[in-house]
């Protein structure tokens, strides 16, 4: 993609609070579990973890979520690119959905307006962190940089 930057100087900022997002979704997915057990696993009630509505369905699917980012993150070599793209696009439409039928009993992660902001928020910095944080090699950084000048 021509507008995704090669070797930006500051990719290994971006690669660490990618990291940082990826842990927070895991504490938050273990407190989640540990607030929400014995519970049903989509149970909707008034069960908040920092501050926000979840339930135990959100709180493993969090740490899953949280696990795969941090993998990426280790990996490197652009997997982590291609995790935190996909997996904020996720988010993003998890968000979506959940904000479209928060006050319904569609709402099976129990969600609530903090909720839905912090997933945003989570979706939009993992975006931002897999569109800059792609390593190549100088010919690709070049003909990066030819295309932003054609454009």
């Amino acid at each position: 993609m021509a507008h995704t930057p090669v070797n930006h100087p500051a990719r290994p900022i971006y690669r660490a609070i990618g990291g940082l997002t990826g842990l927070y979704l895991v504490v938050f997915g273990v407190l989640g579990v540990v607030t929400t057990m014995g519970d049903e696993l989509f149970a909707q009630d008034d069960t908040k973890v920092l501050g926000q509505g979840t339930n135990l369905g959100f709180s493993l699917l969090t740490i899953v979520i949280g696990a795969a980012v941090l993998a990426g993150t280790a990996l490197g070599r652009n997997r982590d690119v291609a995790i935190n793209q996909w997996t904020a696009y996720g988010l993003l439409a998890l968000s979506l959905f959940e904000l479209a039928f928060l006050q319904t009993d569609v709402n099976i992660f129990n969600f609530t307006i903090a909720t839905v902001i912090v997933t945003m928020v989570l979706g939009l910095v993992l975006l931002m962190v897999g569109m800059y944080g792609k390593v190549g090699t100088e010919e690709d950084q070049k003909a990066w940089q030819e295309a932003r000048l054609l454009l």
